[in-house]
């Protein structure tokens, strides 16, 4: 009898076993609906009041006031150089060459930007770091790419063939009336074919963004892991008042 009892144990145990052994599982139909976002939606007070201090918190910190703007400041004035790209390209060379420095013992010759990465005017009146989010909405952080002479020569042939504003800052390009390059300086010396040069720029070009593909031929790319925006705003803690305007960085003589 018991060794019956232990054959219908066995029995059962296997049979459950086996019952549990899980099938392995298929999708079988995706169905998907479309929600129109309007303004038949309403925000539910238990999750608005939950939000609230956080956003109250965030629109403070944004629309603190920085810095000064006694005018607009706009990417649109000049045909060379504008005050919004000469702000921009200044920035980096300002706060990213203290950074660089420390980390390699050298120093960031020039800065190339592209006037496409400027997305917004600075109006006239108070600075703030929302005010860096509008001209630089994007993540692109800044590098430092070390180029020969030869190849910061094609990066100003590209800049003179552009026919745009590309920001730039401690290079000086001056053109005759046909548009040849007759001067090039970089930190008030003539270009030198045969030396090294060191660019801060925006990782997007590095990457040949506005088909600047003269990045291609860099030496060495470093990367300081810091947002152009974030630059921004740290320049505009430092000073009180942004006066950028058109000069001679880069321009055409007329005769």
């Amino acid at each position: 009898m018991d060794l019956k009892i232990k054959h219908f144990v066995i029995f059962i145990t296997i049979t459950c076993l086996y019952s549990c052994k899980h099938e392995p599982l298929h999708m079988a139909k995706v169905e998907a609906i479309q929600i129109q976002i309007d303004t038949s939606f309403v925000a539910q007070d238990s999750l608005e009041s939950f939000i609230k201090p956080y956003r109250n918190r965030i629109n403070e910190v944004l629309d603190s006031t920085l810095a000064y703007a006694p005018f607009m400041i706009s990417k649109d004035e000049g045909n060379y150089n504008t005050p919004a790209g000469n702000l921009m390209a200044d920035i980096l060379l300002s706060e990213a060459n203290p950074i660089y420095k420390a980390r390699t013992g050298h120093k960031i010759d020039f800065v190339v930007l592209n006037h496409g990465g400027i997305r917004s005017i600075i109006s006239k009146g108070k600075v703030s770091a929302r005010t860096a989010f509008e001209v630089m909405p994007f993540e692109n952080s800044i590098a430092v790419v070390e180029l020969s002479g030869k190849s910061v020569q094609e990066l100003v042939d590209f800049l003179v063939h552009s026919k745009r504003a590309h920001p730039i800052s401690g290079m000086q390009i001056i053109l005759d009336a046909k548009d040849k390059s007759i001067s090039i300086k970089i930190q008030g010396e003539p270009l030198d074919i045969n030396k090294t040069y060191r660019i801060a720029t925006s990782d997007y070009l590095v990457s040949g963004g506005d088909d600047m593909i003269f990045f291609k031929d860099a030496i060495k790319v470093t990367s300081i892991d810091y947002l152009i925006r974030n630059a921004m705003i740290d320049y505009f803690k430092k000073v009180d008042t942004l006066n950028p305007v058109v000069d001679d960085r880069f321009y055409k003589l007329t005769n």
